[in-house]
This record gives C-alpha cells, sequence and structure tokens, in this order.
C-alpha cells in the first residue's frame, strides 16, 4: 500500500532553504533512517509529514486510511493530568478498561481488579493489556497516578515513548509511525529493547536518529539531507558511509571539469564587446549555469579540535574505600581505583543506579560519605554534563565563548580567535551572531563540547555527550576522541560510540556494586549473555540433581555412551583427560554456536534453493543436538573442576 509522496517539497527559514524542491515515497513497510545536519531540517520534515507544520512549496499526499504518529524530542502533555491519563489519552471502551486495570494494579486495589476481570473477558482485552504492561515494565514507568508536571526530562521522553508505542499498537491497520530521536534518555537495556519492539510490529518507520547500531537495527534505507537536496541510499549504515564517499568524489570531479570550463567562458565573456548577438546571448546565459557549478563547496563537514592538552603527572587519581548511599540506595560500596595515564573507561548501569553521581564524586562536585579520593596536582577536569550550557538570556555566541577567553591555544603551538576558533566548530559568522536561546539542541551541544576543549583539559567526563550530535559531528569527535593523549570518562548509551572510543567498562550493577569488564560494550554483552545462558543451564543442572535425576533425564534424550556412568550423583576425582576434554569443550561449544548462526543467516535469505534448505535444516538440527550433548557435558565437567 502506498502512504505517502511528496513531490517538489520545499521549506525555508530565512535566505537559505532548509531542503528544496526533493520528491519522496514511502510504501507500506518501509523502515527508513532520515539523518543530517544539526539545523538542516529533519525535525521540519517529519512536523510536515504530521501536518504541524507546511511547506512552502510543493505536493504532499498521504493516503486517506494512514495514520501518522510522530514521537517528537520535546512531548507535549496536559501538564495537569496524570501519567494514566496522558497516556490512555483516547476514549475507546478497551483502552478505558484498560487504564481503570492499571490504576487498580498501580494502587494494589485487589477488590477492584477482581471485579475488572470479568470487563476484561468481555472485551478481549488482554492481549493488549499484555502489551501495555510490558511497554510500561521496560520503560520502567511506575507510580502511574503522578503528575507529568513533576517528572524529569528523562521521564518525561519515557512516558512520551510509551504513549506513542500503545497509540500506534490499538486499532490502527495503517500507521506511520515518525520517531525523533527516540533513543535519547533511554539506557541501553530500553534501547535494545525497543530495537526489538520495533522489528516485531509491522509497522512502517521514518526515524530520526544519531544512534548507529539503533539506525541498523531497525531501518533498511537512509535518506539524508544536505545541501537543500535528499540522497537515497539502501542497505545498512556501512553501505551509506562507502556510497557517499564515492558521490561525494564524483561530485567534486564534476566540479573541477566546471571550473576549467568557467575559467574558459570568464575569458571569452571579458574579450566580448558590449553588443550583444543572439548567439553570444545563449552563451552568455550558459556562462551563469556553468558559474554556479563551478562555485559549489562540497561541505563534508568536519569539526577540527587540535586542541592543547595540559600536561599530565605522574599521579592521576586514586579513590580509596569510597562508599556513598542516598537513603536506602547504596551508589558504591567499597570502591576502589587507580586511575591511570591515557585510561579510557566506559560507565554503563540502568538509569539510577549512580552513574552520574560517581561522575561528580570523582570531581568533587558532591561528597563521598566515606573513604579517600585523591587527585593528581596537574589533573584539569573537562566535564560534558548533561546540564547542558548554562547562560543568561540575550547573549549572542560569540560573546558567550569571548566570556571565556578571547584566545584559545592550539597543539601546534599557535593560537586562534574566539571567532576562528567558533569556525573550525561549524559556526559560521552570521551564526557567531545568533543569540544562544535560538540555538537548536545539537548546536547548543556542539557549543558546550567547544567551551569544554577551551580549558585544555588533561582529563575528560563526558556524561552522554552523544545527544542531540549530529552524526558527522559524532565521527569527528569520535576520531578526536581516538588520538587524544589524556584520561577519558564516558557515561554513554550509544553502543557505536562507545565501541569505538573504550579500552574497558565500569559496570554499575546496582546495591554499590561495580564490575571493571575488561572490553568494550559488545563484548559484554556477549559475555553477559553467555553467562546468562549458563546460569540458566546451571540452575536447570542443580534442580535435576536435587531430585535424583540422570544427565540424560535432564538433557531430555540419551546421550551417546563414554565408557562412564553419565549422572550428576557424586564427586568425582578431575583427571588429566577430564581437564583436557573441558578445554576442548570450551572452544568446541563457542564453534557450533557460530556456524548455528551463520546457518540462520543463510536460511534467511530469500534466494536461497529448496536443495540448500534441506541440507541447512538437516545440519541446524544436528548442531542443536550437538550443542545439548556438549553443554551438558561441559556442565558435568565443570561441577567436578
Amino acid at each position: 500500500m502506498h502512504y505517502v509522496s511528496a513531490e517538489g517539497l520545499t521549506k525555508s527559514y530565512g535566505v537559505v532553504p532548509l531542503f528544496n524542491n526533493i520528491s519522496f515515497h514511502i510504501n507500506e513497510g518501509d523502515k527508513i533512517a532520515l539523518i543530517a545536519r544539526n539545523g538542516v531540517g529533519k525535525s521540519t520534515l517529519l512536523k510536515i509529514l504530521n501536518g504541524t507544520e507546511t511547506p512552502d512549496g510543493g505536493k504532499l499526499f498521504i493516503h486517506k486510511d494512514v495514520t501518522v504518529a510522530l514521537f517528537e524530542q520535546d512531548p507535549k502533555f496536559n501538564e495537569s493530568k496524570t501519567i494514566l491519563e496522558n497516556i490512555f489519552h483516547i476514549s475507546h471502551p478497551v483502552l478505558n478498561v484498560i487504564r481503570e486495570y492499571e490504576l487498580a494494579s498501580d494502587e494494589e486495589d485487589g477488590e477492584k481488579l477482581a471485579e475488572l476481570f470479568g470487563k476484561m473477558d468481555d472485551l478481549n482485552a488482554w492481549d493488549f493489556e499484555v502489551k501495555v504492561k510490558q511497554i510500561l515494565s521496560k520503560l520502567n514507568i511506575h507510580h502511574l497516578q503522578q503528575p507529568v508536571s513533576s517528572l524529569s526530562g528523562g521521564q518525561r521522553k519515557r512516558v512520551a515513548l510509551a504513549k506513542t508505542l500503545i497509540d500506534i499498537g490499538f486499532d490502527h491497520k495503517h500507521t506511520l509511525l515518525m520517531m525523533d530521536e527516540p533513543t535519547n534518555h533511554l539506557d541501553v537495556e530500553m534501547i535494545e529493547w525497543l530495537e526489538n519492539y520495533l522489528n516485531q510490529e509491522n509497522v512502517t518507520l521514518l526515524l530520526v536518529t544519531h544512534d548507529r547500531y539503533f539506525l541498523d537495527a531497525v531501518s533498511e534505507e537512509i535518506w539524508e539531507l544536505e545541501r537543500s537536496n535528499m540522497y537515497v541510499y539502501k542497505g545498512d549504515y556501512e553501505n551509506y558511509i562507502e556510497k557517499k564517499a564515492a558521490r561525494i568524489e564524483s561530485e567534486q570531479a564534476s566540479i573541477d571539469k566546471a571550473k576549467n570550463e568557467y575559467r574558459k567562458e570568464l575569458e571569452w565573456m571579458r574579450k566580448q564587446p558590449k553588443a550583444r548577438t543572439t548567439k553570444s546571448k545563449a552563451r552568455q546565459d550558459n556562462f551563469y549555469d556553468v558559474e554556479a557549478r563551478a562555485k559549489q563547496k562540497i561541505e563534508d563537514a568536519q569539526v577540527q579540535l587540535q586542541v592543547k592538552m595540559s600536561r599530565l603527572g605522574g599521579k592521576i587519581i586514586e579513590m580509596k574505600k569510597v562508599y556513598k548511599n542516598y537513603g536506602d540506595n547504596i551508589i558504591l560500596k567499597d570502591f576502589d581505583y587507580n586511575f591511570s595515564k591515557g585510561e579510557r573507561i566506559g560507565i554503563i548501569g540502568k538509569n539510577g543506579v549512580g552513574k552520574s553521581t560517581f561522575l561528580n564524586i570523582l570531581q568533587q562536585l558532591e561528597p563521598a560519605d566515606s573513604g579517600k579520593i585523591n587527585i593528581g596536582d596537574t589533573i584539569v577536569f573537562g566535564n560534558f554534563s548533561q546540564q547542558g550550557l548554562v547562560f543568561k538570556e540575550n547573549v549572542r555566541v560569540i560573546e558567550y565563548v569571548k566570556n571565556i577567553a578571547e584566545n584559545f591555544p592550539l597543539a601546534n603551538g599557535g593560537s586562534l580567535s574566539a571567532a576562528q576558533f567558533l569556525e573550525l566548530f561549524l559556526f559560521t559568522p552570521e551564526k557567531q551572531y545568533t543569540f544562544l536561546n535560538s540555538l537548536s539542541g545539537g548546536e547548543k551541544k556542539r557549543l558546550q563540547l567547544l567551551s569544554v576543549l577551551f580549558k585544555n583539559p588533561n582529563f575528560l567526563i563526558l556524561d552522554e555527550p552523544t545527544n542531540d550530535l549530529d552524526l558527522p559531528t559524532l565521527a569527528v569527535l569520535e576520531n578526536f576522541l581516538s588520538d587524544y593523549q589524556g584520561c577519558v570518562l564516558i557515561v554513554s548509551h550509544d553502543r557505536y560510540f562507545m565501541d569505538r572510543l573504550v579500552d574497558h567498562l565500569f559496570v554499575f550493577e546496582g546495591a554499590g556494586e561495580v564490575r571493571d569488564f575488561p572490553g568494550n560494550y559488545t563484548q559484554y554483552r556477549i559475555w553477559s549473555k553467555e553467562n546468562e545462558k549458563k546460569d540458566n543451564k546451571w540452575q536447570a543442572l542443580e534442580a535435576g540433581k536435587s531430585k535424583g535425576k540422570s544427565i540424560e533425564e535432564i538433557a531430555g534424550f540419551k546421550l551417546p555412551v563414554t565408557g562412564s556412568q553419565q549422572t550428576v550423583t557424586g564427586n568425582k576425582k578431575v583427571g588429566f583427560k577430564e581437564k583436557r576434554e573441558f578445554e576442548l569443550l570450551e572452544k568446541e561449544i563457542p564453534a557450533l554456536e557460530a556456524e548455528k548462526m551463520q546457518i540462520e543467516q543463510q536460511l534467511a535469505n530469500a534466494d536461497i534453493s529448496y536443495e540448500q534448505i534441506t541440507l541447512l535444516s538437516k545440519r541446524i538440527g544436528e548442531i542443536s543436538h550437538e550443542l545439548a550433548v556438549k553443554e551438558m557435558r561441559w556442565l558435568e565437567l565443570s561441577e567436578m573442576m
């Protein structure tokens, strides 16, 4: 089904158009990511499709049976009402009874719940109630009678996301879901859940995001707004980078050719007398076309961050037996760590476990309950906090920067004026005289980053630095941090950003426990899932042992005879043979799991032949059996070790 058609859409604010004469189509089932630099018009385009803004020109058609749902960066609520009332804002018998049921559940009103059971049955509301419960639970939304006016920025975003997902899940057969930076203010577990949810739901999606893993997980096509045009790329983010590089190279060659032609035409124009023949008039008109092409500028925007860093001494930071509680909420418990030169540490954990508090304690912005924090004499912190820019009203960008310093030292020994430095951060001379309160969220973030780096820090603390930054700025920030010689601490839900930069992780597990994991985020998730799998099997083994069952009974099939009794009762002496078998199993099991995953990917290919399907299906059955046998044997041997 055809959802949306746009022909020649144009929108401007001021002289320069955000986009000019762009055309596109959206069909049912499309999953599209929209990317661009900040201020180019991503959010504006979504609002035009939603009907809250109008284009300056062009035609827009949206099928009459299509419902357009927009999740915005700055969600709108009825501030006088509760979370529950805002989420269930549509009056419908099914939604009304679910709203009553959720309220009774939240208030633990058993009598009311019993009364509502019958109504839920009569309206066949249970399936949708399960979906509602999952959404609220996964987004950590509780205390539904709380007024939305009392919520923090992150809580408001999560409530708005729940409201959007519940709306599109109810009674809408054809929905175009548009999401503007949905992963901001979500922790990593929530983002991974949202990926799975969107992939399972039959929705047509137009998405604005800077989260490259999320983009790859939920979209199949990328649209880019650049220089007032729209470029379409089929495939994932890696393919987009490759194809864009080829496009820029091709465009540059065309511009170079136009420049050569322009020089010749300019020479001809200068030699001509004032009187023009018809023929020379046509050539004159052609000259202006060539001139326009020759003067094109391809801005593959690069934020250059060549800043001077203060020298790091031998002593960095020592934390000894640090404790911190907020009432019953334990943030740190007996925390010890000595920071080293050049360390790159990622900090992860659910919302509310104390990540930002830890950063404040480290910088001595708030005290620990007990313990010692010794900071080296040469340490200069650069704190990129979630608080954002703090500024007075009616302050221009250039004035804000000059209040920090007039000139800034560079790594090569030179210096730049405030205006020159701002240009390196993509603030044009015109933009430098803009008032701060009229900047976009991404522009404010870019200015905040600039102001942090002015201090020449040697210990950077970045608390959710990727929120509201566009992809070009993010890529250059990553390149800068890769070469940065100081220490870096990063709290981020952006898994791509973390994977590129960190050497190890502080995993805040709750109740004051902090795990030091030697690897990046993806490596941690693989390790975590493997441990979870082993824990589940171990629990099954222990449950079987308690009932006196054999390995065969626990596994659910007959194991091959190995010459020894296969039971889980009694302790056996571990010999060289068993140790060698255990070591081999630790290599064989991951290899089989990798082969199984590869076959599953092959089976998902639509072009695969029937013969291949038959062979691969047979092999995947063999692998599943082998894995079950080897994993049970691994459990038995691990108990004996």
